[in-house]
């Protein structure tokens, strides 16, 4: 293999879509894409993809503060997926997005699989490239379940959203169940192109002289390097199935060096998204890009593509169940 020159060695293919590099900015943490532009030194042109802000039919105000609160090795968040609704976003935000410099993901939730259903459906008729399915809201007809925590629904509103687009369908997967892997065949077989593995955490934050929760909601999603060793296991867990299918995933969970990237990419992520990371270094995403290019340099690696699901296991080993 001949080494890597310039940038082309980080482009990925991913769903058909092609991506300027592997690294994706995570839905949340950069709103519905405009605030990035403006931090001096940051280009769109360096990043992979771009998942918007979570988007619901109606408008949400969101959760009552504290929404955020940082932890060790992370932060919980718990902002209650506050947005303007579909039609705002459809109509008034995605026009203002320069889609000629990178790839726009828009992030659907709900609380039924009739909105799941209708969110994509107007996502559809617009110009994103794709579009993400956060299963991990609570059914509100169910007892408030998480879809996600459960196959079957997963599976439901994975079909219900296959139904109203042709666009690649990437299948947010949360690791707050029992067999991820499991979840993950219910989801191909209803129709999800991809992955993203992993969502938050659940966790919680105690103000020791109130007696209370840190966050208004009292609970709340970790996220930031102290998920990260949970997110590649997780990650190697589904490639065991997307292999077979030839579904790409993006690996997420406590992104925040070039290294942390190369870890996921060599489990089985075909991208890798960067979240937590971005709200203290903006500009991490050029050096991300810098290190996985010298990494492929000196390793005499053409393209990134060539490096996913190269993990090497130790033989004769069986899984852990604690610390023995």
């Amino acid at each position: 293999m001949t080494k890597s020159e310039d940038l082309s060695a980080l482009r990925v293919d991913f769903c058909g879509l092609r991506f300027n590099s592997p690294v994706v900015l995570l839905s949340g943490c950069v709103g519905f894409g405009e605030e990035y532009t403006r931090v001096e030194g940051f280009s769109n042109r360096d990043v992979g993809a771009v998942c918007l802000k979570g988007t619901t039919l109606e408008p949400r105000l969101g959760n009552p503060p504290h929404r955020v609160c940082e932890t060790p090795g992370g932060m919980i968040n718990a902002i209650g997926l506050q947005n303007p609704g579909v039609e705002h976003v459809v109509e008034k935000i995605l026009p203002a997005l320069d889609f000629s410099e990178t790839r726009f993901i828009a992030n659907v939730s709900g609380s039924t699989v009739e909105e799941y259903h209708e969110v994509t459906r107007r996502f559809d008729d617009s110009p994103v490239d794709a579009i993400e399915i956060n299963i991990s809201c609570p059914n509100v007809k169910e007892g408030g379940v998480a879809f996600g925590n459960d196959p079957d629904m997963s599976a439901r509103v994975v079909e219900a959203c296959r139904k109203a687009t042709e666009k690649p369908l990437i299948t947010k997967l949360s690791p707050n169940q029992t067999d991820i892997a499991g979840n993950a065949r219910r989801c191909i077989e209803a129709g999800s192109d991809a992955f993203a593995v992993i969502n938050t955490l659940m966790g919680m934050a105690i103000d020791i002289e109130n007696r209370t929760p840190v966050i208004g909601n009292n609970q709340g999603g970790l996220s930031g390097p102290a998920i990260k060793p949970v997110a590649l296991l997780k990650v190697h867990q589904v490639y065991q199935v997307c292999r077979e299918h030839d579904i790409p995933i993006i690996g997420q969970g406590g992104i925040a060096s070039a290294e942390d990237a190369l870890e996921f990419i060599i489990a089985g992520a075909s991208a890798v998204g960067v979240g937590t990371a971005l709200f203290y270094d903006p500009l991490i995403v050029s050096r991300i890009n810098a290190g996985i290019l010298d990494y492929l340099n000196r390793h005499r690696i053409g393209e990134v593509g060539q490096l996913v699901g190269t993990l090497v296991l130790n033989e004769g080993r069986v899984p852990a169940c604690g610390c023995d």
